[in-house]
């Protein structure tokens, strides 16, 4: 622990475990069952309430809050964490909760971006370089996927999933799932076809593009049921990882996937 990065009014819990080159602003509060990794930094007036642990290279914004209670009435005092990938950046005035007893942790993943005022409920799941913009609301039990980007002022309900490399543009209400590599807006959400960009931009080549857009249209803009779709699309298409894996997706969501 380097102290001259610590600010003297930082209030730090005796049993707080502080890694080498972490800084921790005035008016911050890193409390009980708290680990910060090494090169991390905590701005001012930022708050670590409990058991939250934080992967290397993490920085927290001014005023955010982690680890707090979630906001759960079932929930009875458990043990329960926080956990954040390393590389990931919260920016000021975000909270996120602990998890409850269903999962007894919410995890955020390596690499995420976090803007002002996100809010991440209990035991939520977040993948890898995922970015939720500002002012993005998660309830309980949300997972997203790797490289999922969710734009400002959305709201996604409880336990709904949102997949892979999907796109979802601003002030959506997101009430079912989100299959990976498509693109959704609006309230009520809807779906508009593939994330051709995000794709393209994370490495995709066109013939799997080409074969994700012959099942999306399969899925959700034939007259075709599920069931129908998915069977006709494992008969007719090449069956590329990204395509069964859309299609498993689809086959397994339990709350129905947005059309």
């Amino acid at each position: 622990m380097t102290a001259k990065r610590i600010h003297p009014t930082a209030i730090i819990s005796p049993d707080a475990e502080i890694g080498s080159n972490v800084e921790i602003g005035a008016f911050a509060i890193v409390g009980e069952g708290c680990s910060i990794d090494d090169d991390c930094v905590i701005s001012p007036r930022a708050t670590l309430e409990r058991n939250v642990a934080l992967g290397p290279r993490c920085r927290v914004g001014i005023g955010s809050v982690l680890g707090g209670p979630p906001q759960d009435l079932k929930f009875a005092g458990e043990e329960t964490t926080v956990v954040i990938g390393e590389g990931t950046v919260i920016r000021e005035y975000a909270t996120i909760n602990r998890g409850t007893a269903h999962s007894f942790t919410t995890n955020v993943g390596r690499n995420c971006l976090l803007m002002s005022y996100v809010h991440i409920a209990h035991d939520c799941q977040i993948g890898n370089n995922v970015i939720l913009s500002n002012v993005v609301q998660l309830a309980g039990h949300v997972t997203i996927e790797d490289k999922a980007i969710i734009s400002g002022l959305s709201a996604v309900h409880q336990f709904a999933r949102i997949g892979r490399q999907s796109f979802i543009g601003g002030c959506s209400r997101v009430s079912k799932d989100i299959p990976p590599f498509l693109k959704a807006v609006g309230n009520p959400v809807k779906l508009y076809g593939l994330n051709t960009i995000g794709l393209q931009r994370g490495g995709m080549d066109e013939a799997t593009i080409r074969e994700l857009k012959r099942a999306y249209r399969l899925l959700f803009r034939s007259d075709l049921n599920v069931t129908q779709a998915i069977e006709q699309a494992q008969t007719e298409l090449e069956q590329l990882p990204e395509v069964k894996e859309l299609l498993r997706f689809v086959e397994a969501s339990e709350r129905g996937v947005v059309i």
